[in-house]
């Protein structure tokens, strides 16, 4: 029988069933980063290495490696991976596990500006309630990112708007500090508050990069009948 070359993909998800087959074992062995395969084909989006792996005697779902990353953080973190996503919250992932810094996938999604992804880990009941260790919600981050859409899906799914993070900074300090002035207006009209000083002393608004953005966010509160402190 002539010898069929299979395209890439395909031969190294035939290459990895043939290991499996030969030894189940690899499926569970932990590399020097601690992590599975499992870890190692989500973070390279091979479905079908995946689709096998979760079949695997002593299968676990929320493994985490070194760092505290579980295959559903990974997954969140890559674009065009929804199908590893649909099948990691299918078998169960915990949207709410923490990595070793307090993070959970949620974090990376709002960090990623991946909406879609945020949805369907709410939809499992993520929580947008959870600081990481360094106090914040993953609202900080999508204001620190701009991301207007994300950060109105976080709202409605009661996270804390005015909850500060280590360094006293609110979403709204990360947005104007970062130069979103849409960003800023949407949290200012959910009722941000303008008179929360960071731990250093600084009001939001102390903290455009320049009187480009300070001029566009305040003459758009003031339009919106918001007054700064």
């Amino acid at each position: 029988m002539p010898y069929t070359r299979l395209p890439g993909k395909e031969r190294v998800s035939s290459v990895v069933e043939s290991l499996i087959n030969a030894n189940p074992k690899l499926a569970n062995r932990r590399d020097e980063d601690d992590r599975l395969p499992l870890h190692w084909a989500v973070s390279y989006n091979r479905l079908p290495i995946v689709q096998l792996l979760v079949q695997t005697k002593g299968f676990e779902i929320d493994a985490q490696d070194g760092v505290g990353w579980t295959p559903l953080m990974m997954a969140v973190s890559l674009k065009d991976a929804d199908e590893i996503l649909d099948l990691l919250l299918q078998r169960g992932a915990d949207v709410n596990m923490k990595n070793n810094n307090g993070q959970t996938a949620l974090h990376f999604t709002a960090s990623k500006n991946n909406l879609d992804a945020a949805k369907k880990l709410i939809s499992g009941r993520a929580s947008a309630r959870i600081k990481d260790k360094r106090g914040q919600l993953a609202l900080h981050r999508a204001a620190a990112v701009g991301s207007v859409p994300m950060i109105k899906l976080l709202l409605e799914n009661k996270s804390p708007l005015n909850a500060t993070d280590m360094d006293g900074l609110t979403a709204l300090h990360h947005a104007i500090a970062e130069g979103h002035g849409d960003a800023a207006m949407e949290l200012l009209k959910a009722g941000a508050e303008t008179e929360k000083r960071s731990s250093d002393g600084h009001l939001a608004i102390e903290m455009a990069p320049d009187q480009k953005i300070r001029s566009f966010i305040l003459q758009s509160a003031e339009r919106e009948g918001i007054d700064f402190a």
